[in-house]
C-alpha cells in the first residue's frame, strides 16, 4: 500500500525540483501559488513584461530572487536603475525591485528593451503596474499593458515555514506548540516573523509556548508588529 503523502509534501509543486538551490525553503501555498506557476517556465516563448504584486512581508522579493537566479537575470535594486546603461541590458531578462522607485524615462527604455530578442523584464512592487501615476503617455499605454500577478499575506503553511527558518538559523528548537501558537498571533508577514524569533532568541530561554505568549504580550502592549 502506496503511503500517503505528509502535508509539507502536499504544500511543494512538482516545479519546485526545477527551481535553484536558494528555492528549497520556499513554500509554495495559496497566498503565492499563483506567481509561482506564472514564473515557472517565464520568460520562455513569451518573454517581454511581468509583474509580482503583494503587500510587504509577503514573500515577493524572495520569489523574484529565484526567479533571477533560474534565469540568470540582472538584478536592479530600484532606484539604481538610472545609473545603468540600458542599451547594456539588451538580450537579457531583468529583475526589478522595488520597480515603483524608478523614474519614468527609465522604465520606459527597460519595458521597451524586455521585448527585444532574450529579453524580459521582471517587476516586483505591492501595487499593480496598472495603478502607477505615468507623466509619459507611451509609458502609460504599456505599464497598462503589463501582466501582473497578485500575491498575498502569508498563509498558515507559509508562515509555519518562515518561523521555522529563522528559529533553524538561530540553532533554536522550539517546543512543538510553539510555531503553532504564534501562527495564530503575528503579523502575517516576513519582519514579524524575523522580530518574534530574535525577541525570544534574546531572552537565553527555552522557546516554551509560556515564552512565546510572554513575547507576544509585550509586543501587543508597545502595539510592535502585532496584531
Amino acid at each position: 500500500m502506496t503511503a500517503r503523502p505528509s502535508p509539507a509534501d502536499q504544500m511543494r509543486l512538482p516545479l519546485q525540483r526545477d527551481l535553484p538551490e536558494g528555492a528549497e525553503g520556499f513554500v509554495v501555498s495559496d497566498c503565492n501559488r499563483a506567481a509561482v506557476e506564472a514564473l515557472a517556465d517565464w520568460p520562455n516563448l513569451i518573454g517581454g513584461v511581468m509583474a509580482i504584486c503583494g503587500p510587504a512581508g509577503c514573500g515577493k522579493s524572495r520569489l523574484g530572487q529565484i526567479w533571477a537566479e533560474r534565469v540568470g537575470a540582472v538584478a536592479i535594486q530600484g532606484a539604481e536603475a538610472a545609473l545603468i546603461d540600458p542599451l547594456g541590458l539588451e538580450g537579457r531578462p531583468v529583475l526589478l525591485d522595488p520597480a515603483r522607485d524608478v523614474d519614468d524615462e527609465t522604465l520606459f527604455h527597460l519595458i521597451n528593451l524586455a521585448q527585444s530578442p532574450g529579453g524580459a523584464l521582471l517587476m516586483v512592487a505591492r501595487s499593480a503596474p496598472s495603478s502607477w501615476e505615468a507623466t509619459l503617455p507611451d509609458l502609460r499605454s504599456r505599464l497598462d499593458a503589463v501582466i501582473s500577478v497578485p500575491m498575498e499575506v502569508p498563509d498558515d503553511a507559509v508562515l509555519s515555514a518562515m518561523l521555522a527558518a529563522r528559529f533553524a538559523e538561530r540553532g533554536i528548537r522550539p517546543q512543538k506548540d510553539v510555531v503553532p501558537y504564534l501562527v495564530r498571533r503575528i503579523d502575517r508577514s516576513a519582519a514579524a516573523a524575523a522580530d518574534v524569533v530574535e525577541r525570544l532568541d534574546d531572552l537565553h530561554r527555552p522557546v516554551t509556548r509560556a515564552l512565546a505568549r510572554e513575547v507576544v504580550e509585550g509586543a501587543e502592549a508597545s502595539g510592535e508588529l502585532f496584531e
